[in-house]
């Protein structure tokens, strides 16, 4: 699910460059045509850049937002969760282990007597 997620930011991100790319182009092309001067297509140019940027960062935030929302309401454990919960499994396979040794020395004491 989040590889699908990760495709679909990267190919977000081709979109950008090659929007980035084509703005560009288009302003200089205008200006060859003399339907703008340099100074106008740039200006153009670099609005439409940052819009399109701004655009991004909110979608960028939204998937964010999504993805946390989906994952609180699947109950899917975190990174940090699991890693904890495992700390705590090998301490008490630890613990198990002692009493187990433990036990295991009283009866053969047991056993002695």
């Amino acid at each position: 699910m989040f590889d699908l997620f990760r495709k679909g930011l990267l190919a977000g991100i081709g979109a950008i460059v090659l929007t980035t790319e084509k703005v560009q182009e288009i302003a200089h092309r205008m200006v060859e045509e003399g339907k703008m001067s340099t100074e106008e297509a740039e200006k153009m140019a670099e609005e439409l850049i940052q819009s399109g940027e701004r655009q991004w960062d909110e979608i960028n935030s939204r998937i964010a937002e999504t993805l946390k929302k989906w994952t609180e309401n699947a109950n899917i454990v975190t990174r940090k969760e699991f890693e904890e919960l495992k700390a705590r499994v090998e301490i008490l396979d630890q613990r198990v282990i002692l009493l187990e040794d433990s036990q295991r020395k009283r009866d053969e004491l047991a056993d002695d007597l």
